[in-house]
C-alpha cells in the first residue's frame, strides 16, 4: 500500500461529502457507495463523521481540511492500535453525554467535550453528535487547544479526568 493512500482516500471522500452536501444530499450514508464506506470502516470512520466535517466547513469555514485530517489520524491510530481494527458496536446517545453547562475544575463544557472526544476516539458517537462541533471549537479556541491534540490527550489520560483538567490548564489560557 502506498504510504499516503489512506490520506488520499480520505481526501477523496471528504471532497465527495462536500459535493454531496452542496448538491442537496443531506444523507451521509447515501453519499458513499459500499466500497467508499468499506474504506472509511478500514480507518475507523463512519460516513457521518466525514459528512459532519464537510457540512461544518461549508457553513462556517471550519474546521479546515488539515484539522479534519489530524482528527481523523488520531481516530485511525486509536482504531488500529487500541481497538486492533475492531469497530465499536456501542453508540453513545446525546442524552448520555454530560450537559453543556456541566463543569470540571470550574470549566463549563469540559465534561461534555471530554466525553465526546472519548466516544469519537472509540468510534461510538451517535449520528446526532459531532466531535469538534461549534461548541467544542469555541471551548478549544478559548483554551488554545487544537482538536487533534485534545483527542490525543484524552487517549493518553485513559479516563483520568484530573489528567484532562491538568492538560487543559497547561494550555496557557485556561481560567481556573
Amino acid at each position: 500500500m502506498e504510504l499516503n493512500a489512506w490520506t488520499q482516500g480520505l481526501r477523496a471522500r471528504y471532497d465527495k461529502a462536500i459535493a454531496c452536501y452542496q448538491n442537496g444530499n443531506r444523507d451521509s450514508a447515501a453519499c458513499f457507495d459500499p466500497e467508499e464506506t468499506k474504506f472509511l470502516d478500514s480507518i475507523g470512520l463512519k460516513p457521518i463523521n466525514v459528512h459532519d466535517f464537510a457540512e461544518d466547513w461549508i457553513h462556517s469555514g471550519e474546521p479546515d481540511w488539515d484539522t479534519f485530517l489530524l482528527i481523523a489520524a488520531a481516530r485511525r491510530d486509536y482504531f488500529l492500535h487500541e481497538q486492533k481494527g475492531q469497530p465499536n458496536r456501542k453508540e453513545t446517545a446525546s442524552g448520555d453525554l454530560p450537559a453543556p453547562k456541566a463543569t470540571l475544575g470550574g470549566m463549563e463544557w469540559l465534561p461534555r467535550i471530554t466525553a465526546k472526544a472519548r466516544c469519537f476516539l472509540e468510534g461510538g458517537l451517535c449520528h446526532d453528535i459531532m466531535y469538534c462541533c461549534g461548541g467544542d471549537r469555541h471551548f478549544l479556541k478559548t483554551h488554545d487547544l487544537h482538536p487533534a491534540d485534545f483527542l490525543r490527550a484524552i487517549w493518553a489520560a485513559r479516563g483520568n479526568e484530573e489528567a484532562v483538567l491538568a492538560f487543559v490548564k497547561r494550555s496557557g489560557t485556561a481560567e481556573s
